[in-house]
């Protein structure tokens, strides 16, 4: 009708445009039409990095398509806040040879009407690979039996879901064949030989990387219960204390108790137990070339190279070229360059881990 107002969805619509032209790669003025400074850097930085990256490895994007859902939004006097998932789904080539690599971000827009218009004001990313201030818990000097040695725990527990309603699921995840206790939750030993089904690791990250095992709780932060139920999947024996702080180990909530180990759960617990030697259970040899690596192998994130890991993906396939390809949760990830040079958690100073899980246990 005349004279209507032009709905805010309109600018939500250019918005996208513009950063599904970004994504190309081909002309990053685009980003220039974005109104918030912050955003558009943000933007531009990690556009940049990975334009250098992919011209590094003769990578290029074939096609990329975007697709937008709103989550929420509420509006009032002439404001509007949207919560939007972005699914970016590119086609990339290298050598003539093609992938398709996906992830899932989400953002919080901000959208003021300025008389008849709405315009876009700001743009803020929701949680991303760079965990927020995690709860501290003391440091608990623990001898794990399968360790060989005394370590401190890690001090910190996962984001929790505020969505989840507590003790609502009766989880039954088991600790594999070799589980001796009567509930099946692996209090006994494992057999020796148990071999890592690395296809079947890539097989579970494939089937849940864009939603989350019901079977399971979900975290706000959950790459490393992703990661952690992959390894389980692949044959990885849970190796069940009874203690937060030693072991890895999953059951899920008693009430309103949280019962998994920090390992399990917390991305610097699981770099810290696979970086400690074990005769049994889940165990993993440190490599330095990202080219070492085979299916169902993991790396870890160290964002500001401060030595505490805060991001854990799985490999899931390789370029053409050898890299490592990998999935993740928190923003959900398909067949993502492991370098993480597109994440805004990316800095100059990010280190890698770099694990090769046994192919026994």
């Amino acid at each position: 009708m005349p004279g209507e107002d032009i709905d805010w969805k309109q600018a939500l619509f250019e918005y996208v445009n513009v950063i599904n032209a970004a994504s190309l790669g081909t002309d990053l003025r685009k980003l220039g039409e974005i109104p918030d400074r912050e955003h558009r850097e943000r933007l531009n930085e990690r556009a940049q990095l990975a334009a250098r990256r992919d011209a590094r490895w003769a990578i290029r994007t074939a096609r990329s398509e975007m697709r937008v859902k709103i989550e929420r939004y509420q509006s009032a006097r002439g404001e509007v806040a949207a919560d939007l998932s972005i699914h970016l789904v590119r086609l990339m080539e290298q050598r003539n040879q093609v992938w398709s690599e996906e992830r899932v971000e989400r953002e919080r827009l901000r959208f003021v009407r300025e008389g008849k218009i709405w315009r876009l004001t700001t743009v803020r990313p929701l949680p991303g690979e760079r965990p927020g201030e995690l709860a501290a818990e003391e440091l608990d000097e623990v001898h794990d039996p399968w360790d060989g040695e005394k370590k401190a725990a890690a001090p910190s527990v996962p984001y929790l879901n505020p969505n989840a309603v507590y003790g609502s699921k009766s989880s039954k995840v088991y600790a594999g064949a070799y589980a001796t206790s009567d509930d099946g939750w692996g209090y006994g030993g494992i057999g020796r030989g148990t071999p890592y089904l690395r296809e079947e690791a890539v097989a579970y990250a494939e089937r849940w990387w864009n939603e989350p095992n019901p079977a399971y709780e979900n975290f706000e932060v959950n790459c490393t219960n992703y990661v952690s139920q992959c390894l389980f999947a692949g044959g990885a024996p849970m190796n069940y204390t009874g203690r937060r702080s030693s072991g890895w180990w999953y059951k899920g909530y008693s009430g309103k108790e949280e019962v998994w180990s920090f390992s399990w759960a917390v991305a610097a617990g699981l770099q810290q137990y696979l970086a400690v030697p074990r005769a049994l259970g889940l165990r993993a040899e440190a490599v330095y070339d990202p080219r070492q690596l085979k299916l169902g192998d993991v790396i870890c994130y160290d964002w500001d190279g401060s030595g505490r890991v805060g991001h854990n993906t799985i490999v899931t396939a390789f370029t053409p070229d050898g890299m490592p390809l990998v999935n993740a949760n928190t923003v959900s990830s398909r067949h993502r360059y492991w370098d993480y040079k597109d994440s805004y958690a990316w800095s100059e100073r990010t280190r890698y881990y770099f694990y090769h899980i046994a192919d026994e246990f």
